[in-house]
């Protein structure tokens, strides 16, 4: 019985990790996982394969022959792009995937920066290690969440849905939604079979259906904080004239604009933002509310020759579940280990609600009375 419950133990817990690690893939940020949608590198990464994506916190810098993982600004109209270091220049990284026969810079890509890069893919003796069909699951499950999310938007009459976190706080809906349509049928099933089964005789064990529960709310608390942050790449143009255009500025003078924070869900959010090169932030930290908004000011500095510079701006967001000063800490860190650091919290708390409901509703007296139960199984046959 030990044995079988280990063995139970440990399928499930693989099984958390692995959604984890896909659904993390799905919000468009590959802290563990990655996948190619396109046949472009073939034969090192087949289409609808995977990859272990080291983040670049934990991995060496990036040099020619890795394969990355980075935000590509041209390429397809933008977003994450997987290909292959071919070169290194003093502007940036030149790139390639393996099947193009040009690279991507010839191709009107600008050099891509450290900044842009997310992860490096895993490789062992010089091959990339990969999972066959991770990205086929990958890109099901996110149709599936986008078909959700546009099914709950539709009914609401709303445009667009809640916001770049809709697809979180559709997943957040349908957890509580399972969670308690399992409680109800898991109820019925004691009813019928024994009201006081322990945890150990339970159709269904309440510690695998809380982790459940726990994990989907991980996942939106996850999609919250990863979804709507990021970088936003832009080119400043330093010229010889006045423009309204806030990344046209005048050489050798300093323009301001705004930088703005929203917050669709219903949990306050902290946000730190960062500027790049000739970008400085004028508040590091905010704070905004449930369906709210902040603008962050913006100095942008415009080098003495005129020209083209590429700068950006980034933002880490944070659910606001730990003090402040420990979330400096372990910002200053790395922002993967604070947003770990607050999933462990939600994951965490979340569980042990789950199971300290679910011992009041085992024990409730409506559930026919365990008292009773316990004084027949002391009382003495009689014969």
């Amino acid at each position: 019985m030990g044995i079988g419950r280990a063995g139970r133990g440990l399928a499930v817990g693989a099984g958390v990790v692995v959604c984890l690690l896909i659904v993390g893939q799905v919000l468009g940020y590959p802290i563990l996982l990655g996948f190619v949608e396109t046949g472009s590198m073939e034969p090192e990464i087949p289409a609808g394969d995977g990859f272990v994506a080291i983040p670049t916190a934990v991995s060496d810098d990036p040099e020619p022959g890795d394969v990355v993982v980075f935000d590509a600004r041209d390429i397809q109209g933008g977003g994450l792009t997987t290909h292959r270091i071919v070169d290194e220049t003093g502007a940036g990284y030149v790139t390639r995937g393996d099947a193009n026969p040009f690279t991507d810079q010839d191709g009107g890509e600008p050099p891509v920066t450290d900044e842009q890069i997310h992860a490096t893919a895993w490789q062992v003796d010089g091959q990339v290690v990969t999972i066959p069909h991770l990205g086929t699951v990958s890109a099901t499950i996110s149709r599936w969440v986008d078909g959700v999310n546009g099914a709950a938007t539709g009914a609401l009459g709303v445009r667009n849905g809640v916001g770049s976190s809709g697809g979180a706080a559709v997943l957040f809906v349908l957890s509580v939604l399972w969670y308690g349509v399992e409680t109800l049928r898991d109820r019925r099933r004691t009813t019928t079979q024994s009201r006081f089964a322990s945890d150990e005789s339970s159709p269904i064990d309440p510690r695998y259906l809380c982790a459940g529960f726990a994990l989907l709310v991980v996942v939106a608390g996850a999609g919250a904080m990863i979804v709507p942050g990021g970088t936003q790449h832009y080119d400043l143009v330093s010229a010889e004239f006045d423009s309204d255009d806030p990344t046209v500025v005048r050489q050798g003078t300093t323009a301001e604009t705004t930088y703005r924070v929203e917050n669709d869900g219903l949990v306050p959010v902290v946000a730190y933002v960062d500027g790049g090169d000739h970008v400085q932030a004028g508040s590091e930290r905010v704070t905004v509310g449930p369906r709210s908004a902040t603008d962050v000011a913006l100095a942008i500095s415009a080098p003495d020759q005129t020209g083209y510079y590429p700068t950006a701006v980034t933002e880490q967001r944070y659910l606001r579940l730990l003090p402040s000063p420990v979330l400096d800490a372990l910002h200053g860190v790395h922002p993967v280990v604070a947003q770990l650091a607050i999933l462990a919290t939600l994951g965490g708390g979340t569980y042990g609600l789950a199971r300290v409901l679910w011992r009041r509703v085992d024990a409730s007296p409506r559930a026919g009375g365990q008292a009773r139960t316990e004084r027949s199984r002391r009382r003495p046959n009689r014969r």
